[in-house]
């Protein structure tokens, strides 16, 4: 009796392994979609990947707000996601420093210009 709850084990934890790897998966799709089997059924190549998120991409004229809706897609030795946060928000407050300064630098730019105008008149009305 007890050989046998042994057998049953080790032929469920296999079964879960087969179906829970590529190899069975791609069997069970190829199996589903009626398509036959290649050669010995497990050298299929690699599946195209599904894209479910954008590629993660900057616009040229980057706004804090853009930074803040990247999303990077999960991977089993990808990055780590506190770090990759910690450098986006950075990279969101630089980005929001700078359109301060130009912001400001153009507001002081358009102040002086107006200035030189209003110049311009009163010398124009003297003459």
């Amino acid at each position: 009796m007890s050989f046998f709850l042994v057998f049953l084990a080790i032929v469920l934890i296999g079964a879960t392994a087969l179906i829970g790897t590529d190899i069975g998966a791609g069997l069970l799709r190829r199996k589903r979609a009626g398509a036959p089997l290649a050669g010995d059924g497990f050298n299929d190549g690699f599946d195209d990947p599904v894209a479910s998120l954008p590629p993660v991409l900057l616009p040229e004229d980057a706004t804090p707000a853009d930074v803040d809706h990247i999303r990077f897609a999960l991977g089993l030795r990808g990055y780590r996601m506190d770090q990759v946060d910690q450098v986006l928000d950075e990279l969101r407050d630089q980005l929001a420093a700078k359109n301060a300064e130009i912001e400001a630098l153009r507001g002081q730019l358009q102040a002086s210009a107006e200035q030189l105008s209003a110049e311009r008149r009163t010398a124009e009305d003297r003459t």
